[in-house]
């Protein structure tokens, strides 16, 4: 037994079969020892809670009555998964969640064959399903395909397409809807259950006869309660829902905390072989079960360690402030000089800081829910009569927006703000959240102009400097985590567009940062300078436009330069090597060396673990320092 004996059921499964072993009586106290250790372990690594503690229920449901992995279990999103991880052979390992080497934070098509799609950016998880489904139908291979998908995530516009497709379609798909806010129906009761165990039963699969069996339960001669009767039916089935109309047989809903009423209806929708979609509607409460949910609504929605008896959580020992909070009230001192700027973001309010801003201007922020191309054109619209809009998404979710963002954004032009948090590596999350991307799909477009700060002291400047530019689209991006603890300015400085700013000269060998890794090239110059070598550092503050005079002024007066950032391949050097070939400013014999993030998805790990094995932290960049520096004392020469 582990854990003082807590969880005796768990401890009897070791693979899926030990679970279906189990008697049905037996269920939901395995589920209490499921969340029991869902929140252990999640204590001891941090991650995503509340939405796992909602589904413990449902995943025990699923695995019991689905021949998983053969039948196809799709979580939307993944950070749903935990328990899902935890029953499916990987309770060994559920401690190493979210670390290197470890489990990851999502689903992952590589790390188990029970999780047969690869999830982190949400409302993926009906298309792929009925993907598989289809695949299955032309390969004459029976099997269920079941997509969890929760009421946040339905607000994405694939989500609908994909039901909107799936609903024209003959193939065989599950759709549960897992209601974790009570935003579609009222709380269930008995006659929702009896009516969900009734639509899926096989005798009934016409609303005529679902009707004609619920109104036979009443007193005939009672002919208000009989089309009352029908009116419930109609509407707990879902007769008139948008999910219907979609083509979809919707049912519920029913208590997603309650094993007993999900065992049937699941049956019931395995057994029964009808062509078409069915649309499962369960109501749950996201962090059910654990002591601690109601300090906070959002609190255990993804948190660090914490202690399991009072909830504490671990904090960071310093006080430096992290980039979203200097952003957000820097937003909001520039909100209260300037009435036209207002702020959209899609779903993450907090985790833009956006909160911060509602709270003092509740008319002024807008949370479009997970809708990434919606906010960026809804934004367009607000900067064509106009208004100043600060559109703030993570950068991993602004590619779900990027055809929006040139059609919309850049070819017409508008002075639509980007902020983009979550730049750069995001540690813990991993590749699929990586925000590595947009410095490269941003800088190919024309009119976009692209801010970086080194500091939080800069990224205060680069605010206000956002707010004055009016020409066009700009972007404002900056990384996850804590500031370099650096002196915060009084006021504001607006800054020249395209200029960036040379921070020491040097001898021999340059070095041009882009964004935050200038701390840590300024912490290799020095240790450079221990040897006797002075390397000049520059600070190119934007990725674009170029600043042109600087870059003449590193070619020319260096002949070694080093470009830094912390981007994939095909950004911001990318495009300094090109305006140096062009302009003949490489035929004098100038080396270059591109320190970017290799060509390759890194995984979970620590934000300074990703910098360090890309080898764009500090030792890695007085390595290529030390080697330039090397090469030129003994007289070889260097390849670009």
């Amino acid at each position: 037994m582990t854990d003082d004996n807590k969880t005796p059921l768990l401890d009897k499964i070791s693979a899926i079969k030990d679970l279906r072993r189990i008697p049905e009586s037996d269920l939901q106290r395995l589920a209490a020892e499921l969340r029991h250790e869902t929140i252990r372990a999640v204590a001891k690594t941090g991650g995503h809670l509340g939405a796992g503690l909602g589904v413990v229920e449902l995943t025990v449901a699923l695995h019991y009555v689905f021949n998983t992995p053969d039948d196809r279990l799709i979580w939307d999103v993944g950070h749903q998964a935990y328990p899902h991880k935890i029953l499916t052979g990987r309770r060994d390992r559920i401690e190493t969640l979210r670390q290197r080497d470890g489990l990851s934070g999502f689903t992952k098509r590589d790390e188990s064959e029970f999780d047969p799609f690869g999830a982190g950016h949400s409302s993926t998880s009906i298309s792929a399903g009925l993907g598989m489904a289809v695949a299955s139908d032309l390969q004459s291979t029976p099997r269920n395909v079941i997509a969890v998908i929760g009421d946040g995530a339905m607000s994405a516009g694939m989500a609908y397409e994909a039901m909107n497709n799936a609903g024209a379609s003959e193939s065989r798909l599950i759709v549960i809807l897992n209601d974790n806010d009570m935003s579609i129906s009222q709380p269930v009761g008995a006659m929702s259950s009896y009516l969900s165990r009734l639509i899926t039963s096989e005798p009934f699969h016409s609303i005529r006869d679902l009707v004609r069996e619920v109104t036979s339960k009443f007193p005939a001669e009672i002919e208000r309660t009989a089309r009352r009767a029908k009116d419930v039916a109609r509407d707990l089935i879902g007769v008139n829902s948008v999910f219907s109309q979609l083509g979809f047989m919707h049912i519920g809903p029913l208590d997603g905390h309650d094993v007993n009423q999900l065992l049937p209806i699941l049956k019931n929708l395995r057994d029964t072989h009808t062509n078409g979609p069915v649309l499962l509607h369960v109501v749950t409460e996201k962090g059910h079960g654990h002591p601690f949910k109601d300090q906070s609504h959002e609190k255990y929605h993804a948190v660090p360690k914490f202690d399991i008896i009072t909830g504490t959580q671990q904090k960071s020992a310093g006080n430096v402030p992290n980039y979203t909070s200097v952003f957000a009230n820097s937003l909001i001192k520039a909100a209260e000089a300037d009435s036209k700027i207002v702020a959209i973001t899609a779903a993450m309010p907090s985790g833009t800081g956006l909160d911060k801003l509602k709270a003092k201007f509740p008319s002024r922020v807008f949370d479009v829910g997970i809708a990434e191309q919606h906010a960026v054109t809804f934004a367009a619209g607000m900067a064509s009569e106009g208004m100043k809009p600060f559109c703030a998404l993570y950068s991993t979710f602004l590619q779900r927006g990027y055809d929006q963002l040139i059609h919309d954004v850049c070819l017409q032009n508008l002075p639509v703000r980007f902020a983009i948090d979550r730049a750069g590596v995001v540690g813990a999350d991993g590749a699929t959240h990586a925000g590595i991307y947009d410095v490269a799909y941003l800088s190919c477009l024309p009119n976009m102009v692209i801010m970086c700060p080194s500091d939080e002291a800069e990224l205060i400047h680069m605010v206000a400097t956002s707010v004055a530019y009016d020409d066009g689209p700009s972007a404002l991006r900056y990384p996850r985590g804590e500031g370099v603890g650096c002196e915060l300015p009084d006021e504001a400085e607006i800054l020249p567009i395209g200029k960036g700013r040379m921070i020491r000269e040097g001898d021999d060998i340059a070095i041009l940062s882009l964004g935050t890794r200038l701390t840590d090239c300024l912490a290799a110059a020095d240790a450079m300078a221990v040897q006797g070598v002075n390397v000049a550092v520059a600070d190119a503050r934007f990725a674009k436009p170029l600043d042109t005079d600087l870059l003449a002024h590193l070619a020319t007066n260096y002949r070694k330069l080093v470009i830094v950032e912390e981007n994939s391949p095909g950004g911001f050097s990318a495009h300094v090597m090109t305006y140096l070939a062009n302009h003949g400013l490489l035929d004098t014999g100038l080396q270059v060396r591109l320190m970017t993030l290799p060509d390759i998805y890194i995984e979970h790990d620590s934000q300074a673990g990703q910098l360090a094995l890309a080898g764009i932290d500090a030792a890695g960049i007085e390595r290529m320092l030390t080697s330039l520096s090397s090469a030129s004392a003994s007289g070889k020469a260097s390849t670009l």
